[in-house]
């Protein structure tokens, strides 16, 4: 009988031994669990929080409602599943797991013939003065998951700090604001979401702004401050002090791997265990799966470590699989998709950011920003921005989303284009579904593709928004050519000295621009389809500096006059 023995019950774990069970039925499957919980939906913890559902056991039930506990995993798994339970150490040439029950009142042994190392990772606690006290707090386990909660049900305190802009910190933000708890948010570097590049992530945090989160960015926490030995407050680095009645800090996590450093496995350069393809560590009948692993990024072939849970499932099924049947199934690595929700707005990217691209060395890549409806206005059109990059032989190696739109169709298309190396001009004709009630007749991913292949044939020279503003701020020569109607110009500019000219009179009043045909001209609209339209009848008609601000109005991350 194989013996195969699980170190950790969440996600990749538990998906690890039912696989191993299912490939073969008479193999003996024990899963080592130290907390009181097995399979938990940790992803659903913030909407716990927030009160998106109130049944605590949700995040721990199968999809049919049945909570999966060891009873769930002994009856309907074949799985032997003990909870409360903390391995400390192994011996690997005996193969034995030494255990000892969390209250510390019994030990034992576990022989296993495989063994699957799915730790985890924990929380990133920064050496901030008074972090120590009490009312601070991470969001990794269900113990926090549950203080989170009382503090919602409880309404006893008034405002929260969240430290840290990742995906954990902005999603809670919205769960506890929306609990009607006052939120501020202080990230060190100078933006939030570091996936997205800085102008997509600015315009999330417009929208944090706009739903009364206060976000500080460029500035950390110096320290906490504390009343009686809990924490009232926090004194930022810049001497700007915040009131709070808790802290949650979301900084990030490192791989759980004091067991696998121990036990003499390789580890990489970023903590996590070292595998390869088939999830095998550096010892043979070690394999290892989740968030204490490294994996190859399949963009740079170099290790990365992305502790995201789908990852950690699908790792989780190719190591229970080898684990049961011997190496054949294999995991190739990631293209580093991810999304969440920012309130009434989505966030997701997959492949690199341009700031990815510059650290790979990438070169050659050229980017554009898109802007445009996911739909058409008479089915409830919600706006989508979006990046894409190319490298030099015009594949697809990155892709970003933001707004108000359906923005994970527009990820899970773009993951699918990277991961089959397609090209600009394979994606411009892309035979997608299409209906109104779900998109336009050109799908906002396929217009961008549309964009970008006008750019690299020099249809238009694009500008970013960044590049305006520090024109705006040097006061350079330029002339800003908004060509949408008077009523939208009324509603909303940007108030940067721009002229309005709309594309249906510019070509009859192309005297009122400069004569000299060399002075440079930016041209924008709401999305800068006219933007467009407007620069190439100015190149038709002779001007040679003529450039499009990509993404219009609406990718403007910047205050707006109106």
């Amino acid at each position: 009988m194989n013996k195969i023995v699980v170190i950790g019950g969440s996600a990749a774990g538990a998906k690890a031994a039912a696989r191993a069970k299912r490939m073969d039925e008479s193999a003996e499957v024990t899963i080592i669990q130290k907390d009181p919980d097995l399979s938990m939906a940790t992803c659903g913890y913030p909407y716990y929080v927030g009160g998106v559902f109130d049944n605590r056991a949700a995040l721990i039930s199968a999809p049919t409602g049945v909570v999966r506990d060891a009873t769930y995993f002994r009856n309907d798994k074949g799985i032997t599943a003990l909870i409360n339970t903390e391995a400390t150490s192994i011996d690997i040439d005996k193969k034995i797991v030494h255990c000892r029950s969390v209250q510390g009142d019994s030990e034992r042994e576990i022989p296993y013939d495989r063994l699957i190392l799915a730790m985890g990772a924990h929380a990133n606690i920064p050496p901030i003065t008074g972090r120590e006290a009490s009312g601070i707090t991470t969001l990794t386990s269900m113990a926090d998951t549950d203080y989170l909660r009382r503090l919602r049900d409880e309404k006893k305190v008034q405002r929260v700090l969240v430290v840290g802009g990742g995906l954990i910190g902005v999603e809670v933000c919205e769960a506890l604001q929306h609990s009607g708890i006052q939120v501020t948010l202080v990230e060190a570097l100078d933006q939030i979401l570091p996936f997205l590049d800085w102008q997509l992530a600015k315009l999330v945090e417009q929208h944090m702004h706009s739903q009364g989160v206060e976000v500080i960015c460029g500035v950390a926490v110096q320290e906490f401050l504390t009343d009686k030995g809990a924490v009232c407050g926090a004194r930022l680095q810049d001497g700007r002090e915040i009131d709070c009645g808790a802290v949650v800090l979301a900084v990030g996590v490192r791989p759980n791997t004091a067991l696998a450093k121990n036990a003499g496995l390789e580890l990489g350069d970023f903590g996590g265990i070292r595998v390869n393809e088939f999830m095998q560590s550096s010892h043979s009948d070690i394999y290892a799966a989740g968030d204490c692993v490294e994996i190859p990024s399949r963009l740079t072939g170099k290790p990365v470590f992305a502790p995201m849970g789908d990852l950690a499932n699908l790792e989780g099924r190719v190591a229970g699989e080898n684990a049961a049947l011997g190496n054949h199934a294999t995991f190739p690595g990631t293209i580093h998709s991810g999304i969440c929700k920012v309130f009434a707005f989505q966030a997701g990217s997959t492949g690199m950011s341009e700031k990815m691209a510059q650290k790979a060395g990438i070169q050659g890549y050229t980017a554009v920003m898109h802007a445009s409806p996911d739909k058409p206005g008479f089915m409830g059109a919600k706006l989508l921005i979006s990046k894409l990059l190319v490298d030099a032989d015009q594949r697809i190696i990155g892709y970003q989303c933001v707004g108000p739109g359906d923005v994970s169709r527009q990820i899970a298309t773009a993951a699918m284009a990277i991961q089959g190396k397609l090209t600009v001009t394979e994606l411009v004709n892309s035979d997608l579904p299409y209906a109104p009630p779900f998109s336009l007749a050109i799908d906002h991913f396929i217009a961008a593709a549309h964009v970008m292949q006008n750019k690299l044939a020099g249809l238009f020279t694009g500008i970013s928004a960044q590049d305006v503003w520090e024109m705006v701020q040097k006061s350079e020569n330029v002339h800003f050519l908004d060509g949408r109607s008077p009523q939208e110009f009324a509603e909303m500019r940007l108030g940067i000295g721009e002229k309005l000219l709309p594309i249906g009179a510019l070509r009859s009043r192309l005297a009122e621009l400069p004569q000299d045909k060399a002075t440079p001209i930016v041209c924008f609209c709401k999305i800068s389809m006219r933007g467009y339209e407007s620069a190439r009848v100015l190149q038709a008609n002779g001007y040679t500096n003529v450039r499009v601000m990509e993404g219009g109005i609406m990718a403007w991350p910047y205050a707006r006059e109106k």
